[in-house]
């Protein structure tokens, strides 16, 4: 395996800091020295996220050490974040590299995962097998057949990486970006229960909303009042208000027609606020995948969806290769000066997690977290399932992660997430177990499969998703 070592020698700026809703400067110093270790660092996640863990003010002393399995993509991506430390001016940070994570782990108080197992071998089979059953899916990273085979393939390598942090660094933190998100957080509380209060599932669907839904109403993001809570890409805006006025009927009064900008912006979703009552955190094309109306024949298509991520038919199978290429050419230009090296520091939680815990200065996340919250009280949305995932406010503190109580979601927004969770039940299962028959399961629950194919089309279609990915399926059975 190999290991390469920087160490920063340089001063440079301290960056401003910008919350996730809105500006925020936490206060004070962090009291010790931290070790971020960010596994799967090909990853266009890591050039932002370590940006923001290098920019925040009061982090003086660190090491980020960087893994992935592909030593190509890794190298460039230690040169640009040694590079990044350097113009921080965090000479006291130290970047290391290596395609061993048993290397990094060891003195780790936080880990990030955004590993991608297969690369991009499987999107193609993801896509085109299920389409000749009928399945046409957008995105197909986090449910219907897609997403379970994704879990399939990437759950067994996400189990040992957490049973090596109990290993190597039992008191860290992990924090998870890889999709399918539910379906790997509830497998991996199942399997590898040391971690469960430890482990928390980041996206930024909620940020990206909450700052939509200000713009389409018209109403500055900091002065906008929301409640959200549901299942990662599906949670609801329950409460939705601006100085104290209820903003749906200006929402719906805008999309009642179905038609103008806004509507044409996010169709599903505005369709399904009119329907449900409120609106929902991930964007159109993710959405049509995780209902049984919107993808199950041509004219819905036609109707319902738009190009792109408004819900295009193979839009990430079709674009998910190029997409990568584009990231690495990025990098590539990162090094030779032509594009710029720093950034506004961003909306994703992972620094403000870090900052808000080493500075003991609260700060409020959305998080998949565990239902139940261990303190036999009850599940933190009561109405839901509580051995499964779920996308609450947390605040993050000195403490760690402490997942707040929402109660219950109206009945009708609870019954849509339900849909999605018996899928994902399944599919923990699947993966904890290797079990390609609880995998099976888990498609002919999945909604837009059944809306679409019989049983035993949906078992037929996995028997050869199953044959075209057997590689990257050692032991299912």
């Amino acid at each position: 395996m190999s290991s390469t070592t920087s160490t920063v020698k340089r001063e440079g700026h301290a960056a401003h800091t910008q919350a996730a809703e809105g500006t925020l400067a936490l206060p004070g110093k962090f009291d010790r020295p931290i070790k971020v270790t960010m596994l799967g660092a090909g990853s266009h996640f890591t050039h932002p996220l370590m940006n923001d863990i290098l920019a925040i003010e009061g982090a003086e002393h660190g090491e980020i050490a960087l893994v992935d399995i592909d030593a190509k993509r890794l190298a460039p991506m230690a040169k640009i974040i040694t590079k990044l430390a350097e113009a921080y001016g965090k000479s006291n940070w130290t970047v290391t590299a290596t395609t061993d994570r048993a290397e990094a782990l060891p003195g780790s108080q936080y880990v990030i995962n955004s590993i991608e197992v297969a690369g991009v071998d499987c999107v193609r089979f993801d896509n085109d097998i299920p389409l000749k059953y009928g399945i046409d899916q957008c995105i197909g990273d986090t449910i219907g057949p897609g997403g379970i085979m994704k879990a399939l393939r990437t759950g067994p390598v996400w189990l040992d990486i957490l049973r090596d942090v109990v290993r190597y660094c039992p008191e860290a933190i992990v924090l998870n970006y890889t999709n399918p998100m539910s379906m790997l957080c509830l497998a991996g509380a199942r399997a590898v229960p040391a971690l469960r209060d430890r482990t928390i599932g980041l996206c930024h669907s909620v940020q990206l909303t909450s700052k939509k839904l200000a713009r389409d109403a018209g109403v500055p993001l900091n002065e906008l009042e929301w409640r959200c809570a549901g299942i990662n890409h599906l949670a609801w805006f329950t409460t939705l208000k601006h100085q104290g006025e209820d903003l749906y009927p200006r929402l719906r009064a805008l999309v009642e027609g179905r038609t103008g900008d806004v509507y044409e912006s996010d169709p599903v979703r505005y369709d399904m606020m009119l329907h449900f009552g409120a609106f929902i955190t991930e964007s159109s094309g993710h959405l049509s995948e995780y209902l049984p109306y919107y993808r199950k024949h041509p004219e819905a298509l036609k109707v319902h969806c738009r190009d792109g991520y408004r819900g295009g038919s193979s839009f990430y199978a079709d674009n998910w290769p190029t997409w990568r290429d584009n990231h690495d050419e990025n990098r590539n230009a990162i090094l030779r000066g032509e594009k710029p090296l720093t950034r506004q520091r961003t909306h994703e939680y992972a620094a403000w997690i870090i900052e808000a815990r080493e500075k003991h200065s609260p700060v409020s996340v959305h998080g998949n977290v565990m239902n139940h919250d261990g303190t036999g009280r009850g599940e933190l949305i009561s109405n839901l399932p509580a051995d499964a995932c779920v996308e609450v406010a947390c605040m993050i503190d000195r403490n760690g992660i402490n997942p707040t109580r929402h109660g219950p979601l109206p009945a009708q927004m609870a019954g849509v997430c339900q849909s999605n969770m018996s899928v994902y039940d399944l599919a923990a299962t699947a993966v904890v177990e290797k079990s390609k028959e609880a995998a099976i399961h888990a498609m002919l629950l999945d909604p837009l499969s059944a809306a679409v194919c019989t049983p035993s089309e949906i078992r037929k279609m996995a028997g050869e998703l199953f044959d075209a990915e057997a590689r990257f399926l050692p032991g299912f059975g």
